[in-house]
């Protein structure tokens, strides 16, 4: 749910933030321009007059939006330092007292959609701090910021008219829409496009409200999850114990094995005892820092890479579950 690249040439940066902020009017009148094409294609998407006017009327361009997207910076954590900044000891304590306050809830979302609720807050927790870091960008004007820069622009431009059909639902006002820099909203940070087919309205008040509206938000978590293959009865994977004369090319996601076979090969429990073997289960290792902590992961970890293509985010997510979870 991440989204950009990095540029290393910080000239470039600045011009294009200067194409944008600081060319005079040539470029506001290209802007104005290719505003207009916006307006009538959500017009032709049967956007109404009333959310056109609000969302599109007098938008203007965002320069630091597009200082982000250039000039992101580049650096390295290795899993340990990640998971030391995405699951610290305060993250996992807060994680445990909002899975208490909120158990009931959580427990009926988790049964209507068949995942364990300890899932849907340990997203909620990595994503936003539990609702605490949503982002502070309008997201009609970054995602039209975006789709005008053209580097992406097919791309954010349909989830501008993601957007515009948000509001054109009344889930949410324009004003109050806001999300990260790329456009992802709420405290569950969907695109639009994911919004529109995975958000739901839990609490029957006819919005999808993942801003403001807990049920709202736990329920849409565990509907991507489950659209996308989650399996309620099984856990993400576990951490284990290596053999030493284990081949490396068995490691990574490319190869898949029976959990029986992982275990003739070596492989145990982080505790050392025997690998656990559930009929059909098929598993991959992992090392992500080719010391450290290994682990295996099944069908479950494949679906929160859906959610964020990045090992380190979909291990980390396990990881916070199974400490909400074992206390």
């Amino acid at each position: 749910m991440r989204f950009g690249a990095t540029i290393r040439d910080g000239l470039f940066v600045a011009l294009a933030v200067a194409t944008l902020a600081a060319a005079p009017a040539r470029a506001a009148t290209d802007f104005d321009n290719w505003l207009q094409g916006v307006v009538a294609e959500a017009r032709q998407n049967g956007i109404s007059e009333r959310v056109i006017e609000q969302a599109l009327d007098d938008l203007t361009p965002i320069p630091r939006v597009i200082e982000l997207d250039r000039s992101q910076p580049e650096f390295t954590l290795t899993f340990e330092q990640y998971v030391q900044r995405v699951v610290p000891a305060g993250r996992i304590k807060r994680g445990r007292a909002l899975y208490d306050s909120h158990r009931d809830m959580l427990d009926e979302i988790g049964a209507a959609y068949g995942v364990q609720p300890p899932y849907i807050v340990a997203l909620w927790g990595i994503e936003t701090d539990f609702g605490r870091l949503t982002g502070g960008f309008e997201v009609v004007p970054a995602l039209a910021t975006l789709a005008y820069d053209g580097r992406r622009g097919e791309y954010f431009r349909g989830e501008l008219m993601h957007a515009l059909t948000i509001l054109d639902e009344g889930h949410i006002d324009a004003d109050s829409m806001s999300g990260s820099w790329a456009g992802a909203m709420g405290q569950c940070q969907f695109m639009p496009s994911s919004f529109v087919k995975y958000a739901v309205d839990f609490d029957g008040d006819g919005r999808r409200d993942i801003w403001s509206t807990p049920a709202d938000v736990f329920a849409s978590a565990a509907n991507y999850l489950a659209s996308e293959g989650w399996k309620g009865d099984e856990r993400w994977g576990r951490q284990v114990r290596l053999p030493a004369d284990l081949d490396d090319g068995l490691l990574g996601l490319e190869t898949r094995k029976p959990l029986a076979e992982w275990r003739d090969l070596g492989v145990r429990r982080a505790d050392g005892g025997p690998l656990p073997v559930v009929a059909g289960m098929e598993g991959s290792l992992l090392w992500p820092d080719g010391d450290g902590r290994a682990f295996i992961v099944y069908d479950n970890f494949r679906t929160l890479l859906r959610w964020n293509r990045s090992n380190y985010f979909a291990l980390a997510v396990g990881l916070l579950a199974d400490a909400i979870t074992n206390r």
